[in-house]
């Protein structure tokens, strides 16, 4: 029987595949399609070229920069996690008690594996996954540039709780009895360089590669790690197919050799 944390990871990606299957089955040079799942699956260009949407969708919005929040939360969060796990590793001080019955409702740690082994693929994915916050965020603040971009409050209240939930996630699958640059303008062109003639979006393929990554790290059994890799795969797809739709819609001259997200293959 999967752990709850295990379901939840299946369910999302199953969700995901679900919806970009959906969106793959649509014209990719027809008009972008409205309604409600459209707006809550596009956001900042995807969503401002998706059609005309009823005035009370607008009440939901919130801006894209917001991004940074999501970062925010996890350097501060998964910070957390990684500073009581580096106690309870090394100065033998256990969890918060909250933290230990926290684990125990949503994971199920498997014990197939040397414990050793299992607490330092859980260090150093932590380290990793903190030291990814970090850069995002200098990214946010230092060097994305936003404009007017939106996504739908589901989606900023999506993306707090995944960075909660995936630093538990990591904790899980650990035995259970341890103790600037000037801005030109804010027009969209076409990217050209480097992974840029490949795909369309190499930053979500590179995401995708973070957290394969991590999956090697935690070793090719752990079927928790993978179902969050297959989430993220879904997820960035459907991301990148939304992104290369808008780049084709809006080029004509776009190269049609790019793919969407990963190279020769999507």
């Amino acid at each position: 029987m999967l752990a709850a944390l295990s379901a939840l990871w299946l369910l999302l990606a199953a969700a995901f595949l679900a919806v970009l299957l959906l969106q793959l089955l649509q014209a990719p040079r027809g008009a972008p399609p409205s309604g409600l799942l459209q707006d809550l699956i596009r956001y900042g260009k995807t969503k401002s070229g998706s059609g005309r949407r009823p005035a009370w969708l607008w009440f939901l919005d919130v801006p894209k920069r917001w991004f940074s929040h999501f970062y925010i939360l996890s350097v501060v969060w998964n910070g957390f996690l990684l500073l009581v796990f580096i106690q309870a590793l090394f100065l033998v001080r256990p969890l918060p008690l909250w933290l230990q019955d926290l684990l125990s409702a949503f994971g199920e740690a498997s014990q197939n594996q040397d414990v050793g082994d299992k607490h330092l693929s859980a260090l150093l994915v932590l380290i990793l996954l903190w030291l990814h916050s970090f850069r995002r965020l200098i990214e946010c603040l230092c060097i994305s540039v936003f404009s007017n971009g939106v996504i739908h409050i589901v989606q900023y209240c999506f993306g707090l709780g995944y960075y909660v939930a995936i630093g538990l996630t990591v904790l899980c699958q650990m035995p259970a009895n341890v103790s600037n640059g000037k801005i030109v303008n804010l027009s969209h062109n076409v990217p050209f360089g480097d992974w840029f003639e490949r795909v369309s979006c190499p930053h979500y393929f590179a995401e995708l590669l973070i957290y394969i990554s991590m999956a090697i790290t935690f070793g090719f059994h752990n079927l928790t790690w993978w179902l969050v890799v297959a989430y993220v795969l879904f997820n960035q797809a459907l991301a990148a197919i939304l992104c290369h739709e808008f780049y084709v819609n809006k080029f004509s001259c776009y190269p049609t050799h790019r793919k969407a997200f990963i190279p020769f293959l999507f």
